[in-house]
């Protein structure tokens, strides 16, 4: 009788309650999937699971042994989730309000899925032409964090992707080829952006401060980047702060597409 009492006192706010912490889960789990953090988060649920079981079964030496880990566990928590607490918090706190005019747009982690239209093949096609020349390019592709913050470092533009454009950009004596560019739905949306560098990770001495700047961005946000070298013309693929040298450009190709959808 009780449950149902309990029931009966369930209000709109309490539903409302539940569907943001439901959101809240999913969200923490689309960031951390695909990542060794994963199966931390799971462990954690599970352990949190248990807790409230042995609570509700009355098994005090179990439940305090692991409330306690609960308890204390939430520093290990910030230390181990650092990385992902710093995307999160970035993509929240670089939300533009004043550029949009829907409210609801801004909150781009709330989508479960995002259309992209990046000419992703034209891009490769250049990335491996200026490889060939031994051209130099950083090129960022913008996913759900807001990279507003980063635009106004360079030059805002509105270029439609092509590839005689990204040539151009990057061509030697351009007074554009400094610095990477920032591309969202087909969209150049600047040139010579100035990257966070990562200085902290260790990478082969033949690749300079255009991958560390790549290894920067896609640490801190959730943004993909291709790196051409201007020394070997290997073109890199990063994310999540980890890169992956390619030769074969159809399957490059299709693993931005995917990251990108």
């Amino acid at each position: 009788m009780d449950i149902f009492k309990d029931l009966l006192k369930f209000t709109v706010v309490d539903i409302i309650d539940v569907v943001l912490v439901a959101l809240l889960l999913y969200y923490i789990y689309k960031l951390i999937k695909g990542t060794v953090a994963i199966n931390i988060f799971i462990g954690i649920i599970i352990i949190y699971l248990v807790w409230k079981l042995t609570d509700f079964l009355n098994m005090e030496l179990l439940s305090s042994i692991f409330g306690g880990f609960m308890k204390v566990g939430i520093i290990a928590l910030i230390v181990v989730f650092q990385p992902e607490i710093r995307k999160f918090l970035l993509m929240v706190g670089s939300t533009n309000f004043s550029k949009r005019k829907k409210f609801l747009s801004q909150f781009k982690f709330l989508k479960t899925e995002t259309s992209n239209t990046t000419n992703v093949e034209a891009i490769v096609a250049a990335c491996t032409k200026m490889g060939t020349s031994k051209t130099g390019a950083l090129i960022v592709f913008e996913r759900n964090n807001n990279l507003d913050f980063l635009t106004q470092t360079g030059d805002e533009m509105n270029i439609k992707v092509t590839q005689p454009i990204i040539e151009s950009i990057f061509f030697k004596n351009s007074p554009l080829h400094d610095g990477a560019i920032i591309i969202s739905n087909n969209i150049v949306k600047a040139t010579r952006v100035i990257l966070p560098v990562n200085n902290d990770k260790v990478i082969p001495q033949r690749f300079g401060l255009r991958h560390r700047a790549a290894i920067g961005v896609t640490e801190k946000t959730d943004a993909l980047a291709l790196a051409v070298s201007e020394e070997t013309g290997h073109i890199s693929y990063f994310k999540d702060g980890e890169f992956v040298l390619f030769k074969d450009n159809s399957e490059l190709i299709n693993i931005i597409k995917e990251d990108l959808s």
